[in-house]
């Protein structure tokens, strides 16, 4: 049995799957996600799971080198922005619209709905490589 922090097998085989520049996102409860883009739905109650437990399994195992969230989430979500920058001091920030963010997860890998019912909890994570060395 995998003794790591992502034990759900879908979201750690698209963990071990993302390349260099890919995108996931964590999204709160009610942001929508494109038909066609792979949803792994965790959320089985309010604020269950929330997006931060989610974000640090999913940080345990990915390298991050640019993370992508709503410029409502400044006023909407300062709590989020806190913890992506404590968690991913060295990332480049890329601030969007919401409907801009929204649509770039047509690109995304994959988009895992988390529990969380604060508004504008959402990112965008871009996959990055560390290097020896």
């Amino acid at each position: 049995m995998k003794d790591q922090r992502l034990l759900h097998p879908e979201l750690a085989w698209t963990v071990a799957a993302a390349g260099h520049g890919d995108l996931i996102g964590l999204a709160d409860a009610g942001l929508p996600i494109p038909l066609h883009t792979s949803r792994i739905d965790l959320a089985f109650a309010p604020g269950k799971p929330a997006l931060l437990d989610v974000l640090d399994a999913v940080l345990s195992e990915l390298v991050i080198e640019a993370y992508v969230v709503a410029e409502e989430s400044v006023a909407a979500a300062p709590w989020l922005l806190e913890a992506l920058a404590a968690r991913l001091p060295q990332a480049q920030v890329v601030q969007v619209t919401h409907e801009d963010l929204k649509a770039a997860t047509e690109g995304a890998r994959a988009v895992v709905r988390t529990g969380e019912f604060r508004p504008y909890a959402n990112v965008l994570l871009r996959s990055g490589v560390r290097f020896p060395g």
